[in-house]
């Protein structure tokens, strides 16, 4: 796959995962939303395994798994039958399979450049999008099977408000207008800020400040 090829796949994926995360954010809950809500997240991870050169094969497998969760997200939307906690599991389950594709996608990126280039820039950013969603989904899910409310103060856990503190405990912001009721969300929450905390300082870091740089040869050749 050459550079131009490269960039527009990892183009697409990024802007896919920004406009998931926007939707996710602003648009009022509802059937309208959850169908939206699985559309892009299959979108993400279908583009995810694209941009990763993975076989055929296996894209089509992504393809035919974000199908099924769309399927059942509008099932739900005009037929009913189907828990909430069901789609927030589904979602979660889809969104999981993308930070992998991704940082195969960015490896191969690497390794068959010369060079730190903006794809793997924009790849390193889809996948930390994609680890907050995934998080975002399963504190969801969480609220939904388990015997009380993920949240403290009797907060509800909108697909909204669990994308935000998500991304507000990944980013180690802390507002502290949404906690986690139980230990469990507590200690999810810990797993995240550690997550998010060393991957901005480590593999963020080291592929922008490299952005453009000449890969150093190691041959010794002279």
């Amino acid at each position: 796959m050459d550079a131009a090829e490269a960039r527009r796949r990892f183009g697409l994926l990024l802007a896919a995962t920004l406009l998931s995360l926007g939707v996710q954010g602003i648009v009022p809950p509802g059937d309208a939303q959850r169908v939206l809500v699985s559309a892009l997240a299959g979108l993400s991870i279908f583009l995810a395994f694209r941009a990763a050169q993975i076989s055929h094969h296996w894209v089509r497998a992504a393809g035919l798994l974000a199908l099924a969760v769309v399927a059942v997200a509008i099932i739900r939307a005009t037929a009913g039958g189907v828990d909430e906690g069901v789609t927030r599991t589904l979602n979660a389950v889809l969104v999981a399979c993308g930070p992998p594709a991704v940082a195969v996608g960015v490896l191969r990126e690497l390794r068959s450049s010369s060079q730190v280039r903006m794809e793997a820039v924009m790849g390193v950013l889809a996948l930390y999008i994609l680890v907050g969603m995934l998080f975002a989904f399963v504190y969801g899910a969480i609220d939904q099977f388990g015997s009380r409310p993920f949240f403290d103060g009797g907060q509800t856990a909108t697909v909204s408000h669990c994308l935000y503190f998500s991304f507000v405990t990944l980013t180690t912001v802390g507002y502290g207008d949404f906690a986690a009721h139980t230990n469990l969300g507590h200690t999810l929450a810990v797993f995240e800020a550690l997550i998010g905390q060393i991957y901005l300082v480590t593999v963020v870091s080291v592929i922008v400040s490299n952005l453009g740089r000449p890969r150093r040869r190691e041959d010794g050749a002279g």
